[in-house]
């Protein structure tokens, strides 16, 4: 281990660790909304809207995200669809996530006693006033833990991004090795970063799901 390269190095992986948050953050966000309506297009009793869901799903979760990314990326242009780097590496990291969140919004409606909603229809809520005030209050609290998993998940995830050029984390640490020729002292600085990251997010979701079980109740 090279102190000086450590010390040298340190705030340029900090810096490529914005871009990396960044990609998770803004990933994650376009994901929930994904994930949330494909599961309500899986639960849909509106058979063109379920199969599509359903191919979505299936598509995304039977295929490596780096097949995906490299598919977006280097595939879209065939079809006079150009991205940038980044918004590639979103677009994918997305898609990979709200697949994976969709399943676990849907098994978390699934999860709650179907009489809670035979009883708020009797009470003259409609379906959507029954799903939206008893359902996912409940199915909320069930998927936290899982919905926070993911984002650990996609956190770790966007190190493939680094395959399209997107300066982020990974990517800056093979810049830096092709600099300074010190592949085990970045490698480790950079393992070292995205342990302390894990590790404070890891907290924090923890916090929130403690807070939110707190405030939703069966």
């Amino acid at each position: 281990m090279n102190l000086s390269i450590i010390i040298e190095s340190l705030p340029t992986l900090l810096n490529a660790t914005l871009m990396t948050i960044f990609l998770a953050v803004i990933s994650i966000i376009i994901a929930l909304f994904l994930g949330f309506f494909t599961a309500l297009a899986r639960i849909s009793k509106i058979k063109p809207l379920e199969a599509i869901a359903r191919a979505y799903v299936s598509i995304i979760r039977g295929t490596p995200l780096l097949v995906q990314v490299f598919v977006i990326y280097y595939g879209l242009p065939q079809i006079n669809v150009e991205l940038d780097p980044i918004p590639s590496g979103i677009l994918a990291l997305s898609l990979n996530a709200g697949a994976y969140l969709s399943e676990s919004f849907r098994a978390a409606i699934l999860s709650v006693d179907k009489g809670q909603m035979e009883a708020a229809v009797s009470l003259g809520m409609t379906y959507g006033q029954g799903l939206r005030r008893i359902i996912l209050p409940q199915s909320l609290r069930i998927a936290i833990p899982t919905l926070s998993n993911t984002f650990i998940i996609l956190i770790k995830d966007t190190s493939l991004i680094s395959v399209i050029t997107v300066t982020e984390l990974l990517q800056m640490s093979s810049l830096l090795i092709a600099k300074t020729f010190e592949p085990l002292t970045i490698y480790l600085l950079a393992a070292a970063i995205y342990w302390v990251l894990i590790t404070v997010l890891t907290t924090i979701l923890d916090k929130m799901e403690k807070r939110t079980s707190q405030h939703v109740t069966l």
